[in-house]
């Protein structure tokens, strides 16, 4: 195994600039605004969003720079302001914000440039929503013609001398994927590039530490534009510090954007001062994504090192793999890959965890009776440990296809969740993501039974709740995720997870953790019911 030597001795110089975003209403509150002054450098308001307040407010409750943005409709704003009353709005922005945002090339007319002097604009193009994604951005040659062209248009941007530059791609287009090199090599500290939507998350995170001089997040909750909050980009990726880097990590799935990972894991590499960053990865397509994201990593000199995998994507996991673990090729589905001796490697941790928590709690499966209710990647990894901890396993899955290509892959029996009845097993596991109703009654087990769940959210789910109730052992996926990120971080970077990490503390950090996290696949049960620096008064 490859072990991620440490390169985080020396004290950290380099920052970022971090810019909280009003995006709505409730981010105009004094409580939010005193909030937010002692953790953002500056402020920017999406006069596009929440009309134009009282700048002198803004400055009574945040004494950084503002900065005044009127976004139109074909940079992916909101205004409906005609051109008329947008210079009109944007003039009188001048007087009162230290920056202004001319947008690219529609605002770069002598009127407003006249009235409005370098050292206060910023000049912004954001890329149209196209109306098909383009293929050839998971392409290595993609990549570098998209970067040669936005190199072309920020030299087009440059003509207009500006505080600060920010372009702004879709991440689903060439030019999206290749946002990132943009930064590399440039040797500009007045330029910031990332992509938009959710996909593009990870390059706004990585931006301040390819040159970036400004670090966006959302006043209030993460946006759908895939911007992140202010908690989650000091919480979860430790700005605005920034130490020294020279590997990416990551956790690829079809949302990952909620998941506790990021947090986790980056927590981690902080603690142990290694010179890593772990990245939420967007992915709809694993073979396409691996492709690009091992050519992006060469072209940066950031090197993939290693990923945790989620649904739909496990099995992609296995088949990119040149090694799988003995439980992972069983199962046909890896959530674990990392680089070792310049091979990938594939295992899944679900196998260990179970069996490890389950004996934790003093249960022991051998000989006993176990269900297992969901037969996803994650349920099969479960049903494997208790197999060959010398259970015996059922099967149980609201899809019958599904439950019988599992029972077939196992040799354990299958019976649908429409006839499944919890009475008589010693163990039951949940491995689906139904969290607001019981998968099955508890008041039908067995008073000595075990329940684990792999789910873990706060409140506990209607199930661990019903379980902890009834007095029955109640193991919910709190555990699960403590064991999972420990056995994941140990094979992704060679290090021990440090024990010293307040683990739940860090996931309760921020409101966005009650909601529902997991670690199952989608589709296995029920539907659910329900440089910012000022200079001469002037900022960035």
């Amino acid at each position: 195994m490859e072990r991620l030597t440490s390169g985080c001795d020396a004290a950290v110089t380099r920052r970022a600039h971090i810019v909280a975003v009003i995006a709505q209403p409730e981010d105009l509150t004094t409580p939010r605004l005193r909030g937010l002054a002692g953790v953002a450098d500056a402020l920017e308001v999406r006069a596009d969003l929440v009309g134009d307040p009282d700048p002198h407010r803004l400055r009574r409750h945040f004494t950084g720079p503002l900065t005044y943005s009127l976004r139109s409709p074909r940079h992916g704003g909101r205004s409906a302001a005609g051109p008329v009353e947008r210079r009109t709005r944007l003039l009188r922005a001048a007087d009162h914000y230290d920056v202004v945002d001319l947008e690219a090339v529609d605002d770069l007319v002598p009127e407003l440039l006249a009235g409005i002097p370098a050292r206060q604009r910023r000049v912004s193009w954001h890329q149209p929503e196209p109306a098909r994604p383009e293929q050839s951005a998971d392409r290595g040659a993609g990549v570098l013609e998209g970067s040669a062209e936005l190199r072309e248009r920020f030299a087009a941007m440059a003509s207009t001398p500006a505080l600060l530059y920010l372009l702004v791609p879709q991440s689903g287009t060439q030019y999206g994927s290749a946002s990132p090199l943009l930064l590399t090599g440039l040797g500009r500290s007045d330029v910031t590039a990332f992509a938009s939507g959710p996909a593009g998350t990870w390059t706004r995170v990585l931006a301040p530490w390819l040159g970036a001089p400004l670090a966006f997040g959302r006043a209030g909750a993460p946006g759908a534009d895939g911007m992140p909050s202010v908690g989650q980009l000091l919480t979860d990726y430790g700005l605005p510090a920034l130490p020294p880097l020279s590997a990416l990590f990551g956790i690829a799935g079809h949302a990952p954007g909620r998941s506790l990972s990021p947090r986790l894991h980056n927590a981690a590499l902080r603690e142990l001062r290694l010179p890593a960053l772990y990245l939420p990865f967007q992915v709809d397509t694993f073979p396409r994504f691996w492709h690009w994201a091992n050519g992006f990593g060469a072209l940066a000199r950031l090197p993939l090192r290693g990923l945790t995998v989620t649904a739909p994507h496990k099995r992609s996991a296995v088949e990119v793999a040149d090694i799988v673990g003995p439980q992972a090729l069983r199962c046909g589905a890896a959530n674990v890959l990392w680089l070792d001796a310049g091979r990938w490697r594939a295992a899944t941790t679900d196998t260990a965890a179970v069996l490890r928590i389950l004996a934790r709690a003093g249960v022991d499966p051998s000989g006993r009776r176990a269900a297992v209710i969901g037969c996803g990647s994650t349920g099969q990894a479960v049903a494997l440990a208790l197999l060959q901890a010398g259970a015996r396993v059922t099967l149980v899955n609201r899809g019958h296809a599904r439950g019988r290509e599992a029972s077939s892959r196992l040799g354990a029996p299958y019976v649908p969740l429409s006839r499944f009845s919890p009475a008589g097993h010693a163990v039951l596991v949940h491995a689906t993501p139904l969290a607001e109703r019981q998968p099955f009654p508890v008041a039908a087990i067995d008073p000595d039974a075990a329940v684990l769940e792999m789910v873990y959210r706060d409140p506990p789910t209607a199930l661990m709740s019903a379980t902890r109730a009834r007095g029955l052992i109640g193991i919910d996926g709190w555990d699960v995720l403590r064991v999972e990120v420990s056995e994941q971080f140990q094979l992704l970077t060679g290090h021990p997870f440090p024990g010293a990490l307040p683990l739940r503390s860090l996931c309760f950090s921020q409101v966005e953790c009650a909601d529902v996290h997991d670690l199952t696949e989608p589709g296995e049960s029920p539907p659910v019911q329900s440089p910012m620096q000022p200079t001469s008064g002037a900022a960035p």
